[in-house]
């Protein structure tokens, strides 16, 4: 009876309707005859329902660019009056750019896994760059895998997340996502250091600068990062895409093609603008420790200060040109008109500010950095786009772009983000905004706050910092103890954060492995410890106990105790520290381990 009525229906139909009616005639009539049938033809045709992903193939485009520790040395945010950004600037100067924007997080990790999971470091417990993502955040959904519940397909490359690619989270990636290296093949020089000489065990490998002799595609790195991403801009795609582009430079180290360095002789570099030579004065003593660093003295011992500044500006430069390929690429391309543009750097870098050299601290040399969005018009978020040459001084934290992103596609929020939607302000970027922004330091209780003109620190022991944006932008007077600014203190301290997740260790297997030196008639090294202090864990895989020495500085041994079979065994230490390790009482020499520059596992093997 069914399929007669069906087929009297149709010829009724179709005496009355043209074919192009009569085919959506016939779709609307048998949605509303039966759901089992629409079911049976549905499954018999190979087609999905477009509702159960939201009708993903109207939705625009997400391009979404990081760049790694970009501080505010770009033309449109007047960092440094050398630095060369023409592709940054025009990305900014095509639709909202964001003055006033922070990151989650002083160094790479948090600020990263904030971003992408959208919870924030004092709510995940995930503070340090030590910490693994999936240990902290097992069961975390990252941007990309929302976008992909949804219809759209998911991409990316280079360095997105902190040295992994998360390959449950993506459909594609170049590196191949199986290997969990986000990064192509990249020209480095092949004795190191060149420029800047180590000064001991605590400095960090990569800290080195120098113009190489290549070309772009000689260099790789991002140049390949850089093709990849262009080649997806330049394709058609049936589907939606999530693009990611994760372009490495000006992270350290500072090795780029000679021809970046060119356009910043030596000897016109200038010094960073907001350097202030007893800048450290009205510091309270928590302040006054997280600022002057080794790196900052080791580089002036050197006189490498202005080399730094050339390589950091090279750096830039070759990052924005990379970017500036990126840009071309979607351009030229079919997708230019249907994709939203997201541009942000994971966090900024001290060049001398606070006598501090590298990130890590909650000061706005760090905090503060670039973010600029362009909406093209139709997006289901702003129908109308964003308005080209828009700028927006309000407090903002990267934290707030996969709201944003959601919003903007019209896909359903992820209801655990811990920041709001910064759609209001790409409507109009001077509405109303009652939100804070905060940045996290490595230890839960510190942090920096950043409100329209004011910014607030607060550090785990309760010393505070205070600064007026608006008359001191580069933080040189601390208005803390300042009377006249109580009021302003206990708003900005209301603002803060009350509660703060435990920072969650790393698990013993996600710790870097230490070198083991097997003994040899040789006898161990003495310590040359050097640097701050933090644990290693040594671990006994023999089926004996096995007693801990530390090698002083005139390389006699002093007994730790001992550590049974199977065991482990966590000591304080510091990097140049050399562990030697024997069978009880001294008896013989099985080996030893040196310290490196973080925490880690020693593993005395079973042989």
């Amino acid at each position: 009876m069914i399929d007669r009525n069906l087929s009297c229906c149709s010829r009724g139909i179709q005496s009355q309707r043209s074919p192009n009616q009569l085919s959506s005639s016939r779709t609307h009539f048998r949605l509303a005859v039966s759901g089992v049938t629409v079911w049976v033809l549905v499954i018999c045709l190979g087609v999905r329902p477009a509702a159960a992903k939201d009708d993903a193939a109207d939705r625009p485009n997400v391009l979404f660019i990081a760049m790694d520790d970009l501080n505010d040395w770009i033309g449109c945010l007047g960092g440094h009056p050398q630095t060369i950004t023409p592709n940054l600037d025009r990305l900014a100067a095509s639709g909202v750019l964001f003055t006033n924007a922070h990151c989650p997080g002083a160094a790479c990790n948090p600020s990263r896994t904030a971003i992408m999971t959208g919870r924030s470091p004092h709510r995940s417990g995930l503070y340090e760059n030590g910490q693994k993502m999936r240990e902290v955040l097992p069961d975390a959904e990252l941007i990309p895998q929302h976008f992909r519940n949804h219809g759209y397909r998911a991409s990316g490359s280079g360095k997105i997340l902190h040295y992994f690619i998360d390959a449950q989270s993506w459909d594609e990636y170049y590196p191949a996502k199986e290997t969990e290296n986000p990064f192509p093949r990249t020209l480095y020089p092949p004795e190191r250091p060149v420029n800047l000489p180590r000064g001991g065990p605590w400095q960090y490998v990569e800290t080195d600068w120098a113009a190489l002799d290549a070309t772009d595609e000689e260099y790789g790195g991002d140049w390949l990062v850089s093709k990849w991403i262009g080649e997806q801009l330049q394709q058609e795609h049936q589907t939606p895409f999530f693009l990611a582009c994760g372009i490495y430079r000006p992270h350290e180290p500072w090795f780029v093609p000679k021809k970046y360095f060119e356009p910043f002789p030596l000897a016109d570099i200038q010094l960073p603008p907001g350097y202030k030579e007893d800048d450290l004065d009205d510091l309270p003593p928590a302040g006054k420790k997280r600022g002057p660093n080794r790196y900052f003295s080791h580089i002036r011992e050197q006189g490498q200060w202005k080399q730094g500044i050339q390589g950091y500006l090279a750096s830039i430069h070759f990052a924005d040109a990379m970017l500036g390929r990126v840009l071309d690429a979607l351009e030229d391309g079919p997708n230019e008109d249907n994709t939203i543009v997201v541009l942000w750097s994971d966090h900024g870098w001290h060049l001398g500010e606070k006598q501090h050299w590298q990130k890590f601290t909650a000061w706005r040399a760090v905090s503060h950095v670039p973010l600029m969005i362009r909406v093209p018009q139709g997006a289901p978020g702003l129908a109308s786009g964003t308005k080209p040459g828009s700028v927006c001084t309000r407090p903002v934290n990267l934290l707030s772009l996969y709201p944003t992103l959601t919003e903007l596609t019209g896909l359903p929020a992820k209801v655990d983000n811990d920041a709001p939607s910064l759609l209001p302000l790409l409507t109009d970027p001077v509405a109303a905004w009652n939100h804070i922004s905060i940045t996290h330091l490595g230890e839960p209780g510190s942090f920096g706050l950043s409100a329209d003109d004011w910014r607030y620190i607060h550090y785990a022991n309760d010393e505070e910092e205070l600064y007026n944006i608006a008359d001191d932008p580069y933080e040189w007077t601390n208005l803390a103890n300042n009377s006249q600014h109580t009021d302003r203190l206990t708003e900005l301290r209301a603002a803060a954060p009350e509660n703060f997740a435990t920072l969650v260790k790393p698990k013993l297997d996600s710790l870097p492995a230490l070198t083991w030196h097997p003994a040899n008639d040789q006898p161990a090294p003495a310590s040359l410890p050097d640097g701050n202090t933090f644990q290693v864990a040594f671990v006994n895989r023999l089926a004996a106990p096995v007693e801990l020495f530390w090698m002083d500085r005139q390389g006699q041994p002093k007994s730790y105790g001992l550590i049974a079979a199977g065991k482990v065994k966590r000591q304080q230490t510091r990097p140049g520290a050399v562990w030697m390790i024997a069978t009880p009482d001294e008896e013989q020499r099985l080996g030893h381990f040196v310290v490196g520059d973080r925490a880690a596992r020693a593993v005395i093997p079973m042989d």
